[in-house]
């Protein structure tokens, strides 16, 4: 069973396929870290993410999306962008019938490490541990992916 995880973002989205392997550790199919460019419309960057998970989803046939909670920030303009963006991605993930798990930054910082206010680099540190890395990771958005995937195979019975 494939997983979708995804860091939502506007500007920067953290995409990544995790893979349930019966015998053995989990394994990164893929991750990226997908950016909008800023000169473009709110509705063409809103347009390109929704086709970004279309064709992740068309090319890794996912069963499940796992995606993080919106976290309020005190920026609402950025809050409220980043929630249009969720919406277009599970928007996706209902059009392609994928079953979708959604985690707070809390239960995603729990699954992973143990603690519930672990930094980002106590969850960096952590997710080779936890998962087949076979590929060299560039971007923070990535490893938050990662860990969303991962909670949601630690969590869920997939």
């Amino acid at each position: 069973m494939r997983i979708l995880a995804i860091d939502p973002g506007y500007e920067r989205l953290g995409i990544a396929v995790l893979e349930k392997n019966p015998r053995e550790k989990e394994s990164l199919v893929y991750s990226d870290c997908f950016k909008t460019d800023p000169r473009l419309s709110h509705s063409e960057r809103l347009g390109l993410i929704g086709a970004e998970i279309d064709r992740v989803i068309d090319e890794y046939e996912p069963g499940a999306l796992a995606i993080e909670t919106l976290f309020f920030s005190s920026n609402v303009k950025t809050a409220i962008a980043v929630a249009e963006a969720r919406g277009v991605i599970l928007y996706q993930a209902a059009a392609h019938g994928l079953k979708t798990y959604e985690y707070g930054p809390g239960e995603i910082k729990i699954a992973v490490t143990g603690y519930g206010k672990s930094d980002k680099d106590q969850i960096i540190a952590m997710i080779p541990r936890l998962i087949q890395v076979e590929k060299t990771i560039r971007h923070d958005d990535e490893y938050d992916a990662i860990a969303v995937g991962l909670t949601c195979l630690a969590v869920e019975k997939i």
